[in-house]
């Protein structure tokens, strides 16, 4: 796979598309910072199959070989010479309800495969010859070097995805986007529970802007690996602040909040604010007009660059309960992670 007229070692980022809006509203379960692994595959000569699940976007590295050949940010099998087809088993990260996934052949020209299927699994330990697979979505045609979003309406919980490719080929990234699932009626009811995060259900419903970074990844858990793990807005030249609403994996009385800067050091916010209210039923769309008249949770304070900012005791103005808050900051910047402590509301 030769790129004409450009020097070796010259790197060929992948185009940016439009995400569908499932791909926003929800993270990649798929995603290798939350412990997703392959378990099992067919082949993986030319480049292994853990490629597929790399945060970072797909890129083409001229003249970059290795001792199997030609190097690709991705998951690429041997041409098949006896029949039959590949596929690559993994595990989920966090088990959940998947809302849409995106087979991307970003950089894989002649070496695409033709078609691909992707099967689904709930299974306590690791497949088996005994796994019932569900078919979630049928074989179809792929492209090279494109996205192939699809989107999925099925309300059950899976942890593994097998990805079936027909015969053989190259694919750089397999995103699995959904809801992190969360069994609150056997959790403890007087235990202190970080709602927002991920693997509690916590998710990003809107936001005022995201010109730097994921908005998602601002409920992961750890801290941020730097300036990029983190929600960045762009410059505010307007009167106004920016948001993000999250919806909690539980309703809670609120007892602990946490902003933390890591990394933002002069683009940090100069303030922050947290507002919050119990949401019984509502859409997406309604919950950024509602939020502009929630009370508030946690009143403006000042913070700091590179630095976890705690709030808790009469810090905390209305403890709720609480099902989704907005957290404010003034005027822009960025944000690495927030969390939301609190005890389950009845």
């Amino acid at each position: 796979m030769a790129t004409p007229n450009l020097p070796v070692g010259t790197i060929v980022d992948a185009p940016v598309v439009e995400l569908p809006a499932f791909a926003t509203r929800h993270p990649n379960l798929a995603s290798e910072s939350l412990g997703t692994t392959i378990v099992s595959c067919t082949d993986q000569f030319f480049a292994s199959a853990t490629r597929m699940l790399q945060d970072s976007e797909p890129v083409f590295v001229v003249g970059k070989f290795d001792e199997h050949g030609k190097w690709m940010d991705g998951w690429e099998t041997r041409r098949r010479r006896n029949g039959g087809n590949d596929h690559a088993v993994i595990k989920l990260g966090l088990p959940g309800t998947i809302k849409g996934l995106d087979i991307n052949t970003s950089h894989f020209t002649g070496n695409f495969p033709p078609a691909a299927s992707v099967h689904v699994a709930h299974c306590e330990g690791e497949p088996n010859e005994q796994t019932q697979w569900v078919e979630l979505v049928p074989a179809r045609s792929l492209q090279g070097n494109a996205h192939h979003f699809v989107e999925i309406t099925d309300d059950r919980v899976w942890t593994h995805v097998r990805l079936s490719i027909f015969p053989d080929g190259g694919v750089a990234r397999l995103r699995v986007y959904g809801q992190p699932a969360c069994n609150w009626e056997k959790q403890d009811p007087k235990a202190l529970y970080e709602v927002s995060a991920l693997a509690q259900g916590g998710r990003v419903v809107a936001y005022s802007d995201a010109h730097y970074g994921t908005p998602t990844v601002i409920l992961k858990a750890g801290r941020g690996a730097n300036m990029g793990d983190g929600w960045e807005t762009r410059r505010r030249r307007e009167p106004g602040n920016d948001w993000i609403i999250i919806e909690l994996g539980h309703a809670v009385t609120v007892e602990k909040i946490e902003i933390d800067t890591a990394h933002f050091k002069g683009n940090y916010p100069d303030r922050v604010s947290v507002m919050g209210a119990k949401v019984d039923e509502s859409t997406d769309q309604s919950l950024v007009t509602q939020a502009m008249f929630w009370p508030a949770v946690l009143g403006e304070h000042k913070t700091d660059m590179d630095k976890q900012h705690f709030f808790e005791g009469a810090d905390i103005l209305f403890k709720g309960p609480v099902s989704h808050v907005r957290v404010n900051m003034f005027p822009d910047g960025g944000i690495s992670r927030v969390r939301i402590w609190g005890r389950l509301a009845k």
